[in-house]
């Protein structure tokens, strides 16, 4: 049974950066629980093409929804409830190194509306148990390794049950044998009926893990069969 309608749909899209043209006639269906993979070249556009998805750049042209947000008549005043919906994983994990790690789960959750202190201790302690990292909490982001520091930004970015993740280049600055460790958990992740948009060029984790797969290449995305 497949879904009715679209966590994202974009249709005859065009992704602008200022007045370049980057990709042109985007049309892309992802649905609940999918596992897509974006690929490309550097310089592509896979990361216009995300920072377009979670509001960083304005869609302009063509049809664009995601988690039922409408990206042509996005506000400014929009963005933090559009992100709330989404996790959002970067290749440089950007996490807060003047505090620990259950610290920097906490400042996201706050700067979210959440109150009730013994909820957000029960919330970051789950997240944080289905990447492994249940007994790091205290530490410091500096005292973790790059994988390690990867699967707390996994988990932060599960932690208001986002409807749909994207994940730029997660595994980008990380080595092969970590690269698969934190694919292993993006995969559980997916198993449990989350929805990942990854952009990556790791072939290796694409062919160990095959989902489908869109490429951007020449100003245009498409299905690699």
């Amino acid at each position: 049974m497949t879904n009715t309608k679209p966590v994202l749909h974009l249709k005859d899209a065009s992704i602008f950066q200022l007045e370049n043209l980057i990709l042109s006639d985007i049309s892309l269906d992802i649905y609940e629980g999918d596992f897509m993979y974006l690929i490309g070249k550097t310089g592509s556009g896979k990361s216009s093409l995300m920072k377009t998805l979670y509001g960083d750049l304005p869609l302009i042209k063509g049809e664009g929804n995601i988690v039922d947000f409408d990206l042509n008549k996005l506000k400014e005043k929009d963005i933090p409830f559009l992100r709330r919906k989404l996790g959002i994983v970067f290749q440089d994990f950007r996490l807060l190194n003047d505090r620990n790690v259950h610290d920097n789960l906490l400042f996201v959750l706050k700067a979210t509306g959440w109150k009730d202190l013994s909820k957000c201790t029960s919330k970051i302690n789950d997240v944080l148990e289905k990447v492994g990292m249940n007994t790091k909490g205290f530490k410091m982001p500096f005292q973790l390794s790059g994988g390690e520091q990867q699967r707390v930004a996994i988990a932060r970015a599960l932690l208001n049950d986002p409807e749909l993740i994207l994940a730029d280049e997660p595994t980008g600055n990380l080595d092969p044998k970590t690269s698969l460790e934190v694919m292993a958990v993006l995969e559980a992740i997916n198993k449990s009926g989350k929805t990942i948009l990854m952009a990556t060029h790791d072939y290796a984790l694409i062919l160990k893990y095959p989902h489908k797969t869109i490429k951007c290449d020449g100003e245009k995305v498409f299905e690699v069969i």
